[in-house]
């Protein structure tokens, strides 16, 4: 093992994260239609907050090698 089980688990975690956000955003766009503008833009910037843990965890394993 090289250490990098953590980037791995973050990535496992980020797409879990993402997957939940997309479920979550198609729920109430569904539930509420003339709102899809903005659940589509914070759905875009949860996600985007939710891939940067894998960004972070990249960093901190070169940080340690």
């Amino acid at each position: 093992m090289t250490g990098s089980l953590h980037i791995g688990l973050a990535a496992l975690g980020s797409a879990i994260g993402v997957g939940l956000v997309g479920m979550k955003a198609a729920e109430a766009t569904g539930r509420n239609p003339g709102a899809a503008g903005e659940i589509r833009t914070q759905a875009i910037i949860f996600a985007a907050l939710a891939e940067g843990v894998v960004f972070i965890a990249i960093f901190l394993g070169k940080m340690g090698a």
